[in-house]
């Protein structure tokens, strides 16, 4: 396989798919969830070999409180299963823990597992994977706008919106992968995402593997990033081009 010329420092994934993946198989959807945690606690090792410093998996939403309470109930309880059972693990891997969204408006058991893992691994250093979870990207925005008219801002600067995020010393991600087929970006790091490169694929996410993610790899660093300028090998006559 070709050569990965670039790797990004910040990685956010859209982990789509489980549902219809266990559906093609005549299996509950709780099953895909299930293998779904399974992928994703790989794709943590996967991403640190490859030296991403920074792993972004969207997890649970603020629109997936509109799923059956069951449903919802059985993600939280999985989220607690695979957290408390890989503590150690994690801890002993050097890998941080953060999580991203309204966790204190997550039940309360769930809440303080988020909390005690965050701060078991405050010191690993090797990668951050941050849970995007109760999370949304327009409520981010508004909830950081909100904290600085609550602070006296009577003008707002981007840079005002950028230091008030949830995690403002994160970086912005250089690559948004999405699974299942979906093209959308589903509400995911709104105003992080603003130059980021979007990777889209059909694979579901419980079939996704080390080889599809080093796909993705490379096709971000076959890009050139521009950022609203030009390339070197661009005349003055591309100038719209972004």
């Amino acid at each position: 396989m070709t050569a990965i010329r670039k790797i990004p420092t910040h990685v956010g994934i859209i982990m789509d798919g489980n549902g219809r993946w266990a559906k093609q198989r005549g299996l509950k959807r709780t099953m895909g969830h299930e293998k779904g945690a399974k992928v994703a606690e790989d794709v943590i090792q996967w991403a640190s070999d490859f030296g991403i410093k920074y792993l972004t998996l969207y997890s649970f939403s603020t629109e997936n409180w509109k799923r059956p309470p069951e449903e919802v109930k059985y993600l939280f309880s999985l989220m607690v299963r695979y957290l408390e059972s890989r503590l150690n693990k994690i801890v002993r891997e050097n890998v941080r823990v953060r999580f991203l969204g309204r966790i204190e408006e997550l039940p309360e058991n769930v809440y303080k597992v988020c909390k005690k893992i965050e701060e078991k691994s405050k010191n690993n250093t090797k990668i951050q994977v941050i849970l995007a979870v109760n999370y949304g990207g327009r409520q981010e925005i508004v909830d950081s706008v909100n904290k600085l008219i609550s602070s006296g801002k009577k003008e707002i600067s981007i840079d005002d919106i950028s230091t008030n995020l949830y995690l403002p010393d994160v970086p912005d991600p250089e690559l948004i992968i999405r699974t299942s087929g979906e093209i959308r970006i589903s509400n995911f790091l709104l105003w992080q995402l603003a130059y980021s490169e979007l990777y889209f694929t059909d694979i579901l996410w419980p079939d996704f593997t080390k080889n599809d993610l080093e796909k993705a790899l490379i096709d971000y660093s076959n890009r050139d990033r521009r950022f609203g300028g030009i390339s070197s090998d661009e005349g003055s006559g591309n100038i719209g081009s972004k």
